[in-house]
């Protein structure tokens, strides 16, 4: 009969004793072990200690990968009470047997306060690279699988990112399988809104774990065939004519208490050359179509309403990019938000020309309502760098903002006619072939609201942008090993 040693955090005694009472009630079990901080000296009946440094080092993998013993490896990552669905390890242990899988994972109720809710998580796939994909917290290996894969971890010492550089070396020699059922419970400790937790990875007292994921990822892509040395297609500037050196776009829908700021702050720009404001407004009917017209006196003023239906804000963003008198450069301006000062378009130009790059990608400050700043603060991707730029694109979960672009190659390329992630993609295809642009001056103001768009999305509308960014990075891995 397949058995499976388990391996619990052991910080809270009390949550411990009850999940290890839990998981003692099934005949699949073989081993308990704790992992404990050095401080602690107590135990559990039933149980061993293993004295670890912290859950997600590189450390922690290889000492689990020393102990486990039996056929398949159970790791609960949580320091709260895990309860364990009606014969739910047998049902991974069955899976993962019948799949061959390296490594099984499943959807989960999660504790929120006093109410239970359904906690579905996505399919993995050939991109799903970045380090904050949620497997749950209860999680599955074959033991043999594990255990090579900890042996090819030799060569890095992580402190943040081992259990990271642990699944994707799973990943490079089996499956990682979802199993779409409700098998455990949790206890979810972080109720913050989705609009708060999707900075976490950007918050610059990150910047250690973030450079760890990063060599982790960078070292995956390279096992796989899809790393991708920094050589760059030069970009040509004066391969055509343009009337206008830039523009910049701002396709809008329903913000009537944004949009006129959104214009002024473009409008009040200082530069050196021509440039224009195309605003794609996307049949509004809550006012912002009057708001908009009230800037009609001013020539530089394209005020776009599309004759389809049929657009999101990739969609939006292809009618400026193609309309007639749109720029050498376009440049992003999101309707909530507003540039830090009238000297950012120029600043951005300038990079074009001293960078010769395809793409600018600025830095930006989070603010409320009243453009005072809030955390994390500035989000200037510092782990982004010159030299890694190409393939650290495809672990992160966006490329920052403002984002400008050379109009030809974003004519070329074009945007999916999505409401997220358009620019994500358009970004990985460029940093395929050309250089992307880095300004770390604050040019962009970021204000968070209740209206924001991802402000509080629920748990299916998350995975559903998750799966698609996901998606995305498979189809670029797809297109990079093809240029080997």
């Amino acid at each position: 009969m397949k058995k499976t040693d388990a391996f619990i955090l052991y910080s809270e005694p009390d949550h411990a004793l009850k999940t290890v009472t839990e998981l003692q009630k099934s005949e699949k079990i073989n081993k308990i072990y704790l992992l404990t901080p050095e401080n602690i000296k107590e135990t559990i009946k039933g149980c061993s200690n293993i004295v670890i440094d912290v859950l997600h080092s590189s450390n922690t993998i290889k000492k689990i990968a020393q102990k486990t013993k039996a056929d398949y490896t159970a790791i609960y990552i949580k320091s709260t009470t895990l309860k364990l669905g009606y014969f739910a390890l047998e049902r991974m242990i069955l899976i993962a047997e019948d799949s061959s899988a390296g490594m099984v994972y499943s959807d989960y109720f999660a504790i929120i306060g006093s109410e239970k809710k359904n906690h579905p998580v996505i399919d993995y796939q050939e991109g799903s690279l970045r380090d904050d994909f949620n497997f749950g917290s209860f999680i599955l290996f074959n033991s043999k699988v594990f255990k090579k894969a900890a042996k090819r971890m030799k060569n890095d010492e992580y402190k943040f990112a081992g259990f990271y550089d642990l699944r994707l070396k799973v990943s490079q020699k089996a499956e990682l399988v979802h199993i779409n059922e409700y098998l455990y419970t949790e206890i979810e400790e972080d109720a913050r809104d989705s609009g708060k937790k999707i900075f976490d990875y950007v918050d610059p007292k990150n910047r250690q774990l973030q450079i760890e994921m990063e060599k982790a990822c960078t070292q995956h892509l390279k096992d796989v065939g899809a790393y991708l040395e920094p050589v760059f297609k030069p970009v040509e500037f004066n391969m055509a004519t343009f009337e206008y050196e830039a523009s910049v776009i701002i396709p809008v829908r329903n913000r009537i208490k944004t949009i006129k700021d959104a214009i002024s702050s473009v409008l009040r720009q200082k530069t050196d050359f021509k440039f224009n404001l195309i605003v794609v407004d996307n049949h509004s009917t809550d006012g912002t179509t009057e708001a908009i017209d009230d800037f009609r006196d001013d020539a530089r003023l394209i005020h776009l309403i599309p004759e389809r239906n049929d657009l999101g804000i990739g969609g939006c963003w292809n009618l400026g990019v193609h309309h007639p008198e749109c720029g050498k450069f376009t440049v992003q301006l999101d309707s909530d938000d507003i540039y830090s000062g009238e000297d950012t378009l120029q600043k951005i130009v300038n990079a074009f020309y001293e960078q010769n790059c395809a793409m600018v990608v600025g830095t930006y400050q989070m603010t409320n309502f009243d453009l005072e700043m809030i955390p994390p603060g500035i989000i200037d991707h510092r782990e982004w760098t010159p030299e890694n730029g190409r393939n650290n694109a495809l672990r992160i979960n966006g490329l920052g903002a403002p984002r400008a672009f050379h109009t030809p190659v974003l004519r070329e390329i074009k945007l999916p006619n999505t409401s997220y992630g358009e620019d994500y993609a358009v970004g990985l295809n460029i940093s395929r072939n050309y250089q992307i642009g880095r300004l770390y001056d604050v040019l962009y103001l970021c204000r968070r609201w209740e209206d924001n768009s991802d402000a509080s999305l629920d748990i299916v509308k998350m995975n559903g942008h998750n799966l698609y960014k996901d998606r995305i990075r498979t189809w670029e891995l797809q297109a990079r090993k093809k240029l080997k």
